[in-house]
Formats: structure tokens, sequence, C-alpha cells
């Protein structure tokens, strides 16, 4: 058959009208190759989530996490908001911030921004560990404010954990800070806009870490740079790649897992090496 059809082919290529039917032909084998791809990663990733759910059903029945700087943060059910939970529970997410956040949380805050809240796990986490501090958490997304919301009660710290939706430049210079506050942002590139020349003055005399997002633009942690240089000295963390972490990162409860289950259970999926700006007033 393979034959028949490459001597007709063969014979007819040539054909204007033969032609413009085996050009349509490409261009719809083009197409459907892309459908089948798309339904491919679909399938892909739905096989992985659940998976990843399972894992984190069998490991965490009662979901707490269990290492790090929020360990024994109690979350109201296995879900979280725009990253990986596992990672959280088991208390590896974003471990390449824990040695300068632990240095931070030596300070006595009287008041603590978390923009970009997702369900909690910095804003409640936080609150847990600076228990004169008010938490104000913002988060565009309802779920995310919903479970927030749960998760500071679960934990006995809703009084504390205030929860809104968008924070724009004039909204932040308005909370009260005290004497000293906290900023930790994550906001998926917004904070390009959100921390102008107004905004890094008024936080002149505060603490401010900023996930930058520059596969989003390329200048952000550029530009966030040199905003911040006059008043505050910068430090610049990177992420680890997923890959590494299998091979590196050692938690008691991976002990029976081989690489790739490692990969996936530590995985945070980030599109990119990320970069963390922590700033430390130099008027401090």
């Amino acid at each position: 058959m393979r034959k028949l059809i490459k001597q007709l082919v063969s014979s007819t290529a040539k054909n204007p009208i033969a032609w413009a039917v085996y050009r349509m032909c490409g261009k719809l084998a083009g197409q459907l190759s892309q459908v089948h791809g798309h339904a491919r990663l679909v399938r892909q990733e739905s096989a992985r989530d659940e998976t990843v759910a399972r894992i984190a059903q069998e490991l965490f029945p009662d979901p707490q996490v269990s290492s790090g700087p929020f360990k024994g943060l109690r979350y109201p059910g296995l879900q979280s908001v725009g990253s990986m939970l596992l990672p959280k529970l088991l208390g590896s997410y974003e471990s390449e911030l824990h040695a300068p956040l632990e240095a931070l949380l030596r300070k006595n805050y009287s008041a603590i921004v978390n923009i970009g809240c997702a369900e909690g796990y910095y804003a409640v986490g936080l609150a847990l560990r600076c228990p004169d501090a008010i938490v104000h958490a913002f988060d565009t997304d309802d779920k995310a404010r919903s479970l927030c919301g749960a998760m500071a009660q679960v934990n006995g710290v809703a009084g504390r954990v205030r929860i809104g939706s968008l924070c724009d430049p004039t909204l932040l210079c308005s909370i009260p800070l005290g004497g000293k506050g906290l900023i930790i942002c994550d906001c998926e590139g917004y904070e390009a806009d959100l921390f102008n020349d107004q905004v890094v003055q008024h936080l002149s005399d505060h603490h401010v870490v900023v996930e930058t997002h520059d596969f989003v633009n390329i200048d952000i942690s550029v530009n966030l740079r040199d905003r911040f240089r006059r008043t505050h000295e910068i430090r610049s963390v990177k992420s680890t790649h997923d890959i590494e972490k299998a091979h590196t990162y050692r938690y008691p409860q991976l002990d029976r897992f081989n690489t790739n289950e490692r990969f996936l259970i530590l995985s945070e999926r980030r599109p990119a090496i990320m970069e963390w700006l922590v700033m430390t007033p130099k008027a401090n």
C-alpha cells in the first residue's frame, strides 16, 4: 500500500490540482500533530498529578509542614494554589530562602505584608513565627484567599491575618508597618509596577523579599535593583533546578523512593531558574 501511494504521489505531484490537495494534507497533518501533542501532554500531566495526589495522601494523611521554617504549619486540606503542595508539606519549598528567612525572623516585626499569598504558606507561617505581628495577605485569586483564611483559622491566627485582593502601590503605602515591617512578594511579574520609586522610598526602613519574574520581563530584576540600591543592601538568591533537588535533597520521608519519584515529589515546576532579591535597609 505504501509503495502504491508513493508511486501515485510521484506521478501526480507536478499536477497543480494534485499539489493543492497534497498541500492541504500537509497542513492538516501539522494541525493534527499539534492536537496529538497537546492531548499527550494533558494525559501525562494528569497522570503525574494523580501520582502526586496519591503520594501526598500517603505521606501526609494529617497535612502539616514537616520541616523548615514553618514546621508544624497545618493545612486544612491537601490543596495549594499556584505552586506545588508536596514540597511545602515536606519543607523543601523554596529552601534556598530558608537561611536568609531565618536571619530576617530574628527581627521583631510589627507588621508583615505577603503579596501573592496563595493558600497561605508564608502568610500563616509567618504569623506563627512572629506572634506580635499583624499579617496583611493579598491575592487576586478567590480560591487562594478562601484557603488562606481557612489555614489561618486552623492554625489559630485568624485574628492577626488580614486578607485582601489586589495590593497596588497606593494600598501598599497605606498599610501601617510600625517600627519594623517585612514585605514578601511573589506576584508573577506585577512587582515591576508595584515597587515604583514612591513605594521604595516608603519602604526605606523595612525589609523586603521579592521573587523576580524575568521570564515575564527580562528587565524586572535589573530595574528593581536600580530602585532599591539607594536605600537597601541587596542580596541575590537563586533557585535550584528540580533535577538537582532530586539528586541532592535528603528527607527521611523520601528514602524509599527512587530518583524519578523524588523528582516528582520535590519538583516545584518553575519555568526558569528564579531569583529572589533579599533587601535589608541601609539605615539599620
